[in-house]
């Protein structure tokens, strides 16, 4: 958006960039480090951070993308619609090949391009998954250090607990013994009050309490029920991996550069010894030029779901038939890379609602818009601290569902979730009155997809194919989703409240339920297990337990490619934990 008036008087005060990160290679002192990491996202921030801890190492971060510095869109949590809606310079601007179960729709796929990655253009919130989800990534590569006992201090780790920006009482509305105050990244409860909305969620969980009982903080691992929402947000701003993992007092440090607007194309300089490849370094592009960056240690990939294999398979790593097909000498034949593809599929549901007191009361209204951005630049108070989300619900398909008949039931375990349905005021195509939203998402998908080679130029665009809805489970589950969210709404407090909803999804036949369901569903922009990490004798997947690429040596993945299977939850905190986990692997081998 355009920067005016008082807003540029608050931009003035940010300050310019620091010095550690540069905008051209030039002003670089050298091309040779200790480490690279490719990618300035949310765990690759994570690792610079945390390697440069030690004195002795060097690290230099390249990001593609632009810097951060002064981008009020993605400050602003209540502006974050500004940095999805159409193409941008914050955005790689991708779309999906056609998605058969979405009846062949291509959809813009949301992709960060901006340091910091999707911590600084995603929704926020911020949800650790169930424990179920982690020690089933123990079970699945042999290493308890995957299991939730073990992941768990590193979420304290990486978390700063922060008062919401309305300094609330927050009493039962979390549980501060599963939080931390100590570490880097803000997390807080929502900081802007919706009074009556609230009261009826809650309220709800009192009505129905065996279908919707209420959670005190579903970031426990325990998160069946209905809990308040926790978000990345820290003093009415958003909180993302550059501007706490760079934070001043650590960009500063002489070991740590960061490089923008460099796009990595490839590893280059492959060499086999002792069966294990190695490369000498990491091509990239800034400007029209082209330049190597050397790792006398290793390389770490941290570019995303997305940016991660396409990386691997110009490097002549992934599939060998069908990177020969296209022209890339094939170094190492592994063909997990880019396979494995998962993302959550998203449906909304709506209703009309007779309150005033929605977020419509601010996006339909333009006075009270700029009251409310006045607000904010003030204070950093106000509803622009918030997405207008207050609640998430976490329920399970009943245990005799007809669909177990004949699937597998896809949850880590007894105590996760299969549905996840976020609600708020406002959000809801009603433009003509106040509404209410939920937001139906399935957890935990069976259906797969790809990230693929349109060519051998490694600066064309991938194919990406996240594979929505193609399972029976998948659209049985969105389906049984909206049932839950109509469900909710016909507690008692609800009568006065909801007028009607905007389509009446509980009159349609299946057939027709399910048409609406793949005429309307989005990606969740959750892309995970392009490079998914198993154990070390397995025979398939793309990394070693210790995120080590199979064969290879000093090749390391540390990013949410190398999640194998989706946790029951938005993917955020995972990537910052990936980040922690992954520095330690590393620190462990070279300290």
């Amino acid at each position: 958006m355009q920067l005016t008036g008082s807003l540029l008087t608050w931009v003035a005060l940010v300050g310019p960039c620091f010095a550690k990160i540069y905008e051209d290679v030039s002003d670089l002192p050298g091309l040779e480090y200790d480490f690279v990491i490719v990618g300035g996202g949310t765990s690759g921030n994570v690792v610079a951070n945390r390697l440069t801890e030690n004195p002795n190492f060097s690290v230099l971060v390249l990001e593609a993308g632009v810097s951060n510095e002064g981008v009020i869109d993605s400050i602003v949590p209540f502006l974050v619609e500004g940095l999805l809606s159409g193409p941008n310079i914050y955005e790689w601007n991708y779309t999906t090949t056609p998605q058969i179960g979405l009846n062949n729709r291509t959809i813009p796929y949301p992709r960060a391009h901006i340091l910091g990655g999707c911590s600084a253009h995603n929704g926020m919130v911020y949800t650790r998954g169930s424990a179920d989800d982690f020690n089933r990534y123990a079970a699945l590569t042999g290493d308890p250090g995957w299991s939730w006992d073990r992941i768990f201090p590193y979420f304290l780790k990486t978390e700063k607990w922060t008062p919401p920006a309305d300094h609330h009482d927050t009493d039962g509305e979390f549980d501060p013994t599963v939080h931390s105050t100590d570490g880097i990244n803000s997390v807080s409860l929502n900081g802007y009050p919706w009074p009556i909305f609230d009261h009826h969620v809650i309220q709800t969980t009192r009505e129905l309490p065996e279908e919707f009982p209420f959670n005190l903080d579903f970031n426990s691992g325990q998160m069946l029920g209905v809990g308040w929402l926790q978000s990345s947000i820290g003093g009415g701003k958003r909180s993302t991996s550059a501007t706490s993992y760079l934070a001043p007092k650590f960009i500063q440090r002489e070991n740590l550069h960061v490089l923008l607007h460099a796009q990595v194309s490839k590893l280059v300089d492959p060499n086999k010894t002792n069966e294990d490849l190695t490369f000498g370094g990491v091509e990239f592009l800034q400007g029209e030029s082209l330049f190597t960056a050397k790792a006398t240690k290793e390389i770490i990939l941290s570019a995303g779901s997305v940016g991660t294999p396409n990386i691997l398979m110009h490097s002549g790593i992934g599939d060998s038939k069908a990177l020969t097909a296209l022209g890339i000498p094939s170094v190492l034949d592994l063909p997990s890379v880019g396979q494995n593809a998962t993302d959550q599929p998203i449906v909304s549901a709506g209703w009309s609602v007779n309150s005033t007191q929605t977020v419509d009361s601010i996006t339909q209204n333009m006075t009270r818009y700029d009251e409310a951005f006045a607000e904010w630049n003030r204070s950093h108070t106000g509803p622009f601290v918030e997405v207008g989300a207050t609640h998430i619900a976490w329920v399970r398909l009943a245990a005799d569902s007809p669909i177990f008949e004949n699937s597998t039931d896809p949850a880590a375990g007894p105590d996760s979730p299969h549905i996840e349905i976020s609600m708020g005021t406002g959000g809801a195509p009603n433009p003509a009155g106040h509404a209410m939203a939920m937001g139906i998402v399935v957890l935990n998908p069976t259906s797969r997809g790809s990230v693929t080679l349109q060519s051998n130029n490694p600066f064309d665009p991938p194919l990406i194919d996240p594979g929505l809805l193609k399972t029976d489970i998948d659209i049985y589950t969105a389906r049984e989703g909206i049932k839950r969210a109509y469900r909710f709404v016909q507690a008692p407090v609800w009568q006065d409240y909801i007028i009607a909803p905007i389509n009446a999804l509980l009159n349609l036949s299946t057939e027709a339920l399910d048409e609406f369901i793949r005429n309307t569903a989005t990606p969740g922009s959750h892309l995970l297990g392009t490079a998914a990490m198993t154990a070390m004798n397995a025979s398939w997947g793309v990394v070693d337990p210790d995120l080590l690429v199979k064969h290879t040596s000093g090749i390391r993945i540390i990013d949410l490619s190398i999640i194998p299977l989706m946790p029951s939850a938005h993917t955020q905190a995972a990537a910052y934990v990936v980040g922690e986990r992954g520095a330690d692997l590393v620190k462990a081998r070279w300290e």
